[in-house]
């Protein structure tokens, strides 16, 4: 199957600027020859690669042609960069990950391979189901992920493993837990969760009354936001260590148990021999071993963890 280059060019400008006049007005090409480009294309390929909505959008076939032109345009800037007849990095490289990774070390992180490949990023926040998605249509180079198995195409790489704390100011446990954590007094305690797909605080609840119970709770859609309603006495909820550690050493915080939960964090990126995603994909591992680490014991096993990356 014979794509040509300038098609598949053709065809990931349309998914960027949503239309094929946008594709048209930034190739310096007529609307009719974006059309033309695509229909040879799908007569190529014998499948319908896009929906003419508005918006457009890909098929599912559409998402594997959009991969390959991505694909197609990291090698070509790679190869200028090593030719050195571009700016390195050329390509903007699109990242998804998940919201308290990004509120803790991950911007410190992608401030050192921007250093050190001189590349531009385009950072996504978005939970697990959207960053694999993003990654097999294309549209996504690499992300942060829940997700061990390896989306077709890219490879998969656990680099680090986060831990939650349920915790809450003195005042709230004052108030709230007087005679210490329980099934009934969790019942009765306020709340927060980062939005309604937000699964921490129940698995806590699991653990903790061994019953399904449903405390009234607050919606705070903001990593720092999140934590901070929790410091202010809000409610208890689930913080990231790295973001509850200054409270709990200092008092302003306190722990509702005395174990985290653990979140395996795994770096998905496209299987392509790419200098700038390798190099890339070797800082997020150092920095994310450095700013986290692992368990004791942790080598050779899986810790359980059954929920998705949504904050």
């Amino acid at each position: 199957m014979d794509l040509p280059i300038e098609h598949l060019a053709t065809f990931a400008a349309i998914l960027e600027e949503g239309s094929f006049e946008g594709a048209a007005r930034r190739l310096h090409i007529t609307p009719s020859a974006v059309s033309q480009r695509v229909r040879a294309m799908e007569q190529r390929t014998g499948s319908v690669l896009l929906q003419r909505s508005r918006p457009v959008a890909v098929t599912a076939a559409g998402a594997t042609v959009l991969r390959a032109a991505r694909q197609i345009e990291r090698i070509a800037a790679d190869t200028a960069l090593e030719l050195g007849l571009g700016p390195a990095g050329g390509e903007l490289i699109p990242i998804v990950v998940n919201a308290d990774s990004l509120a803790t070390w991950f911007v410190p992180a992608l401030a050192r391979a921007t250093r050190e490949t001189g590349a531009y990023f385009e950072v996504h926040r978005a939970d697990e189901t959207i960053s694999t998605d993003s990654l097999r249509s294309g549209t996504a180079m690499a992300a942060l992920t829940a997700t061990a198995e390896a989306v077709p195409g890219c490879t998969s790489t656990r680099v680090c493993v986060d831990r939650y704390h349920a915790v809450a100011s003195p005042a709230f446990i004052a108030e709230h837990f007087p005679d210490g954590v329980s099934a009934a007094a969790l019942a009765r305690a306020p709340l927060v969760e980062f939005d309604r797909h937000d699964v921490f605080q129940q698995r806590f609840l699991r653990r903790v009354t061994r019953a399904s119970i449903d405390p009234p709770r607050h919606y705070i859609p903001s990593s720092a936001e999140f934590a901070d309603a929790i410091a202010r006495g809000m409610g208890w909820g689930m913080v990231p260590e790295l973001q509850c550690a200054a409270g709990l050493a200092d008092g302003s915080l306190r722990t509702l148990g005395d174990r985290p939960i653990l979140l395996p964090l795994y770096w998905q990126r496209w299987k392509l021999d790419s200098p700038v995603l390798d190099r890339l994909s070797r800082v997020i591992a150092e920095e994310a071993a450095a700013a986290l680490g692992e368990p004791p014991g942790a080598a050779g096993r899986q810790p359980a963890v059954a929920k998705p990356v949504t904050r």
